[in-house]
C-alpha cells in the first residue's frame, strides 16, 4: 500500500490536514500525519516505510533520506527547497518537486504589509510617507514578482523588474520596465523586493556594491531567504547611510545587532511567515498531494527540481 508522510513540524490548519489526506485516500493512498514534533529521531522513524513525503519547512537531510527506504517522491508544499538534500534524494532516485505559485499571493501581500507599516513609523503617529509615485524594483519576475508589481500599480508606485530569466516582452506586458541588470534595477529604485532562490550563485550576491547604489530613503524587502544578503555588507549600508532600511521575513545571523544600533530601520517577522496564510497552505499542500498522486499513477513529473 502507498503511504504518504505529511511531515510538519509547523503544521497545516486542521481543515487543510482533513482537505490533504482526503485527496491522497481517494487515490487509495494512505495518508501518515506527523506534526508539532521535536526531535529528528520522529521523522527518521516516520519516513522508514513511506512512498511519498509532503513538507513545509521540514529538513529533509541525507540522515531523513537514508532512512527511507521505499521513498520515491518529496514534495515541498511551497517554493523553496532549500531544506532539502538534492543530492541524497538524487543519488537515491527520489524524484523531488515544488510547488511554485501557490504562496505568491500570501507572500506578495506580505511585502507590502511590511513597506506600509516601516513606512507609517509603525502607525506610531509620527509623520510617515506614501507609496504612491516611488520607485519600486522586483529583483526576479516569477510568479511572486508578477503579484508585486500588480499591488505596486495599485498603488499608483513606478515599476521596474530584472530577472535574467525572463524575456523583457514578458516583463513588459505586464506594464512593468524591464531593465538588463541588478545595477540598474539598485540605482533607480527607492524600494526594491527581493524573491531570488538562495543557490551557490545567488547567496550574499545582495552585497554592499548593489545596496549602496540605491536612491536616497532606501528600503529592501526581502521575503525570499537570508542567505541571498551579504549580511556583513547590509551592516555596513546601514552603518553608513542613516537613510537605509531593511525589512526582512527572515532575520539574518546578525539580527540582534542590527536591532541593537538601527532599531528604526530594521523589522523582521517573528518567524519565516510569507506563506502564513490558510489560504496558502491549503492551496499548497493540496497542491502537493496531487503531484503525488500524479507522478505515482501517472508518471507526471511536473515541477520536479532534481532533472
Amino acid at each position: 500500500m502507498t503511504k504518504v508522510l505529511i511531515a510538519t513540524e509547523k503544521p497545516f490548519s486542521k481543515e487543510t490536514v482533513s482537505n490533504i489526506s482526503s485527496c491522497i485516500e481517494k487515490a487509495g493512498f494512505t495518508s501518515v500525519l506527523l506534526e508539532s514534533y521535536t526531535s529528528k529521531a520522529q521523522l527518521i522513524q516516520a519516513v522508514s516505510d513511506v512512498s511519498a513525503i509532503i513538507v513545509r519547512s521540514d529538513v529533509i537531510d541525507k540522515e531523513v533520506i537514508e532512512a527511507a527506504q521505499n521513498l520515491k517522491i518529496i514534495v515541498r508544499a511551497g517554493a523553496g527547497y532549500d531544506n532539502i538534500d538534492i543530492a541524497a534524494a538524487s543519488n537515491k532516485g527520489i524524484v523531488v518537486m515544488n510547488t511554485p505559485g501557490q504562496n505568491a499571493n500570501a507572500v506578495a501581500e506580505l511585502v507590502f504589509g511590511l513597506m506600509i507599516y516601516h513606512i507609517r513609523t509603525a502607525f506610531s503617529g509620527k509623520t510617515g510617507s506614501e507609496l504612491k509615485g516611488k520607485n519600486i524594483g522586483i529583483h526576479a519576475f516569477g510568479s511572486i514578482g508578477k503579484i508585486v508589481a500588480k499591488i505596486a500599480q495599485g498603488f499608483g508606485m513606478n515599476v521596474y523588474a530584472f530577472d535574467p530569466y525572463v524575456s523583457h516582452d514578458i516583463i513588459e506586458a505586464e506594464g512593468v520596465v524591464s531593465l538588463g541588470t541588478a545595477q540598474e534595477l539598485y540605482t533607480n529604485c527607492q524600494f526594491i523586493s527581493l524573491h531570488i532562490p538562495a543557490t551557490e550563485k545567488t547567496k550574499e550576491s545582495i552585497n554592499y556594491s548593489l545596496l549602496s547604489k540605491m536612491p536616497k530613503n532606501a528600503v529592501l524587502i526581502n521575503t525570499a531567504r537570508k542567505e541571498v544578503v551579504h549580511e556583513n555588507d547590509l551592516q555596513r549600508v546601514l552603518e553608513e547611510r542613516s537613510d537605509f532600511s531593511y525589512l526582512s521575513d527572515i532575520a539574518p545571523g546578525n539580527q540582534n545587532i542590527l536591532k541593537e544600533k538601527y532599531a528604526d530601520r530594521v523589522l523582521f517577522t517573528a518567524k519565516k511567515s510569507g506563506a502564513q496564510t490558510a489560504e496558502a497552505n491549503s492551496n499548497a499542500g493540496i497542491a502537493a498531494a496531487k503531484q503525488i498522486i500524479a507522478f505515482i499513477t501517472k508518471g507526471v513529473t511536473t515541477y520536479q527540481i532534481n532533472k
